[in-house]
């Protein structure tokens, strides 16, 4: 089975969610059912990604960078980040308590310590702050590891 890690961007509008799921999808179409998918559930690519490799008939696995994760989301989250917890095969918890960039990281690197290559929703832009996508990519370009980068045409980050 092929093991995916995601990250990618949060904040994503209606649009925008449409066009990054549908690319998710055909990534996934290539490999589904037999794909594990590693994700931390935020908002955004996350949570679409998540949704995507359930609908594909993939496995989740789950990793938790903090015991406060959850809290920092946004509310609008919780829900379908509930959702997705309930349906997960496995979940991970890193042994942080607050929800820093340096748990995300964290939690990034132990998706590719365990991941054969990684899905990223980038726009090919810096990262916003330490632990960020363009971050995530790196280290897995460092590592060698294959990146599928997902950023369709029309795609905007808030």
């Amino acid at each position: 089975m092929l093991r995916v890690a995601v990250s990618g961007h949060r904040g994503l509008s209606s649009e925008t969610t449409a066009l990054v799921e549908a690319g998710i999808r055909e990534v996934l179409a290539e490999h589904a059912p037999d794909v594990v998918g590693l994700s931390c559930l935020a908002d955004g690519a996350d949570q679409i990604f998540a949704r995507a490799v359930l609908q594909a008939g993939g496995k989740l696995e789950v990793v938790i960078p903090a015991e406060q994760y959850r809290d920092d989301l946004p509310a609008e989250a919780w829900d379908e980040y509930d959702a997705l917890m309930s349906k997960a095969d496995r979940v991970h918890r890193l042994d942080f308590i607050e929800s820093t960039s340096e748990a995300h990281m964290a939690a990034s690197v132990f998706m590719l310590d365990h991941a054969d290559e990684l899905l990223a929703v980038w726009d090919g832009k810096p990262a916003r702050g330490f632990g960020g996508t363009a971050d995530v990519v790196a280290e897995a370009r460092t590592r060698g590891m294959p990146v599928r980068i997902v950023w369709p045409r029309g795609a905007e980050r808030e």
